[in-house]
């Protein structure tokens, strides 16, 4: 079974591609940065009945050169077989769409970081046919980002630091500036990096630190405006609705409603007045009832 920090460890990508190329580049292996990015079928199966899926793949268009698939593996623990399923994503990648694959796999702890890295030889030792190289990104590479401001300028990267070193002692700290760094950005945006931290955390200890930061801080939008616009947001949800419910009435009453009075309804907004014309309706024999004092 999939779990949550595999999903994370992988989608992060999806959401912001272009952490790949600032991420390497900072590491001293420059690619890049995509001009355009495509997400590609993840499902790499062929007539044969065994089942093989990557997690993530991406299709990389550069300025520079004719670009480059990347293939997103998200792996928790060591595992013998992995080595001949990535060979065989990076194969079929390059005989299907004929762009050099690149593979990419994410890892939460150094000693599975340090087998991922390989190198894996296919083939007998004298004379290997296929040697696999992966890049490796996990604890012993990813950045730690503890300053906020930092952590302000890439949201994404600094979801990764959190999640990659999620089981290490400073996990607190990382954890801490980026709960900082989201009050920065929009909220949709703030939701999905919450998300994906609380997934990519999985059940490590700091998942914990995550959740207490979110209980104790989660309203990210506290100013005066924010708190305005959202309440604002809800007296026009509650208007739309009693509107609604006046022209229900009054259909169900069969009186007739002209345009203009159906304009005038559903462009009310001020509830006093709403509920008003709404106690009215039960009585009304017109549409005009509705708006007695109004005339007056």
């Amino acid at each position: 079974m999939v779990s949550s920090s595999h999903e994370a460890m992988h989608r992060i990508f999806q959401e912001d591609p272009g952490i790949f190329a600032r991420t390497f580049r900072a590491l001293g292996i420059p690619f890049s940065d995509p001009v355009a990015v495509s997400l590609l079928p993840t499902d790499l199966t062929e007539t044969s009945p065994l089942e093989r899926r990557v997690d993530t793949l991406l299709r990389f268009d550069t300025a520079q050169d004719d670009g480059f698939l990347l293939a997103v593996e998200a792996q928790g623990k060591k595992d013998t077989a992995k080595p001949a399923s990535w060979a065989y994503y990076v194969a079929h990648l390059w005989a299907k769409y004929g762009t050099p694959p690149v593979l990419l796999v994410v890892c939460q702890d150094k000693t599975t970081a340090a087998w991922a890295a390989g190198p894996f030889t296919i083939g007998p030792a004298q004379w290997p046919a296929l040697t696999l190289r992966p890049l490796v990104l996990g604890p012993h590479n990813v950045p730690v980002i503890t300053d906020v401001s930092v952590a302000a300028r890439d949201i994404p990267l600094a979801t990764l630091s959190a999640i990659t070193h999620g089981r290490e002692p400073n996990a607190d700290a990382i954890l801490k500036a980026l709960a900082s760094a989201l009050k920065t950005v929009d909220q949709d945006t703030a939701r999905i990096f919450i998300e994906l931290t609380e997934l990519g955390l999985g059940k490590a200890p700091a998942a914990q630190i995550w959740r207490d930061l979110m209980a104790a801080d989660l309203s990210f939008f506290r100013s005066e405006t924010s708190q305005r616009l959202r309440a604002e947001g809800q007296a026009v949800g509650v208007a739309v609705g009693v509107a609604k419910s006046i022209l229900a009435l009054l259909d169900q009453r069969g009186i007739e409603v002209s345009d203009e009075a159906r304009e005038r309804i559903t462009g009310c907004y001020d509830s006093e007045t709403l509920i008003t014309w709404l106690t009215r309706v039960v009585s009304a024999n017109s549409v005009a009832d509705l708006f007695e004092d109004d005339r007056a």
